[in-house]
């Protein structure tokens, strides 16, 4: 059964751009509901520890380097079936593969600097939430 919660982060170049106003009227208007949200930077050594799944991947380095180059939004949302919504509405990681009108589409700069991140399973959003927030913030 899908969960009803999954993780955002609203990434440095979206928040460098000053996007994140629009970016958070877009999660209202796609009827999420922000349970808990924090404006943080990241250290290179949290980064790696956010991304330990790819840290075998050839990307690791420059997207941990990417993600605590600046400021960044994050946030726990709520909706049915929330991680799968939201996948859906931010769009493919490649903005120019984005669907128009999805966030990464009108938002995205590239396929590492696309906006925002989402969760991609229902126990990766809570392992993702509970990385930023304690479960007195959003539960």
């Amino acid at each position: 059964m899908a969960g009803n919660i999954t993780f955002t982060m609203i990434k440095p170049t979206a928040m460098r751009k000053g996007y994140m106003a629009d970016i958070l009227g877009q999660i209202a208007k796609g009827g999420f509901t922000i349970k808990a949200m924090k404006l943080t930077r990241l250290t290179k050594e949290e980064a790696m520890r956010f991304y330990a799944v790819h840290s075998e991947r050839p990307f690791f380095d420059g997207l941990t380097d990417f993600m605590s180059s600046g400021p960044i939004i994050a946030a726990v949302l709520e909706k049915e079936n929330a991680v799968q919504a939201y996948r859906d509405y931010i769009g493919a990681t490649n903005p120019s593969d984005a669907a128009e009108g999805t966030i990464r589409a009108l938002f995205g700069t590239n396929i590492e600097a696309n906006a925002v991140h989402g969760s991609d399973s229902d126990e990766n959003a809570i392992i993702e939430s509970n990385f930023y927030f304690s479960s007195r913030e959003w539960v």
